[in-house]
C-alpha cells in the first residue's frame, strides 16, 4: 500500500513520507530484531509505572554528583520528557546531557494524560510550524502547533530562556543517560500543590529530512525487548 502522510498534517512533502517509511520500516524490523531498535520496552514502562512510585527517590542525585559527564557518548540525541504529577509535560533536546538544552517547550498536555497516550504501542509527538522565518533551522522557530497521535491538543511557544524550575530539572540528570523517575522537590509547597516531578529521559536517533522537517526516534538498548515506540516529528509548513 503507498504509505499516506499522517492524518494530522495538511501536507504531502517527500521530507515527511520519508520520515514516516522510518517509522514503518522500524515497527516491521521488531519481530526480526527484538534485542535492538526502537526504548519503549525500558523506559517507557517505567514512566508508566510513575503514579505508584514514591518519592525519594535518591538514584538521580547520586548519579548527577558521581557522573558530571554523560555515562554515553555517542551520536544520538537526547530528549527528555518532564513534569509535576498535576502539571503539564515539558520536552527538552540537548546534544548530550552535560549540555544546556538547545530546544525546550512546554506541551498543552497533563502529565496524566502523556502516560495514558503511553498504554499504546506507538506515541507520535509532532510539532508543527505554522511560521517560516528566513534564515532560521526548523528548531528555531517560536510558535508551534501541537499533536499527539493525530489528535491535536493545542499551541504553544518554544521557551527562549530556561526557569528556575526547568534549569533545576535539567541540571538534576546532567549524569544520566537514559531513564525514569521522580525528582525530589524544591519545597514542601510545591509537593503538595504540583505534586511530585517525574520525568523520562531517553536517546534518540536524530533524521533531517529536509530544512523544514525532522525527526526523532527514541532507541531501545539491546535486550530491552519489545515496547512502545515514540516519535517526534518538527515540522515547518510553508
Amino acid at each position: 500500500m503507498p504509505i499516506r502522510s499522517s492524518p494530522f498534517f495538511n501536507m504531502e512533502t517527500s521530507a515527511v513520507l520519508s520520515m514516516l517509511r522510518h517509522t514503518g520500516k522500524s515497527m516491521d524490523s521488531k519481530h526480526s530484531k527484538k534485542s535492538s531498535g526502537s526504548i519503549g520496552g525500558g523506559v517507557l514502562k517505567m514512566f508508566k509505572l510513575l503514579p505508584m512510585l514514591s518519592s525519594g527517590c535518591k538514584m538521580v542525585n547520586l548519579l548527577s554528583r558521581g557522573h558530571r559527564k554523560p555515562l554515553l557518548k555517542d551520536f544520538a540525541t537526547t530528549g527528555t520528557i518532564f513534569g509535576f504529577r498535576k502539571g503539564r509535560v515539558f520536552l527538552a533536546i540537548q546534544e548530550d546531557p552535560h549540555c544546556l538544552p538547545t530546544f525546550i517547550i512546554e506541551l498543552p498536555m497533563l502529565t496524566s494524560a502523556l502516560q495514558k497516550e503511553m498504554a499504546s504501542e506507538t506515541v507520535r509527538i509532532a510539532l508543527e510550524s505554522e511560521t517560516k522565518t528566513p534564515r532560521k533551522k526548523v528548531l528555531e522557530e517560536f510558535v508551534w502547533g501541537i499533536y499527539c497521535n493525530g489528535r491535536k491538543i493545542g499551541y504553544s511557544i518554544r521557551r527562549k530562556n530556561m526557569s528556575e524550575e526547568e534549569m533545576y530539572v535539567i541540571d538534576a540528570l546532567r549524569g544520566v543517560s537514559m531513564g525514569a523517575g521522580v525528582l525530589p522537590c524544591r519545597d514542601q509547597y510545591e509537593q503538595e500543590t504540583e505534586g511530585e516531578m517525574t520525568y523520562m529521559r531517553a536517546r534518540f536517533d536524530r533524521v533531517i529530512g529536509s530544512k523544514d522537517s525532522e525527526a526523532l526516534y527514541m532507541i531501545n538498548p539491546e535486550g530491552s525487548g519489545q515496547g512502545t515506540e515514540l516519535s517526534i516529528f518538527f515540522l515547518r509548513s510553508h
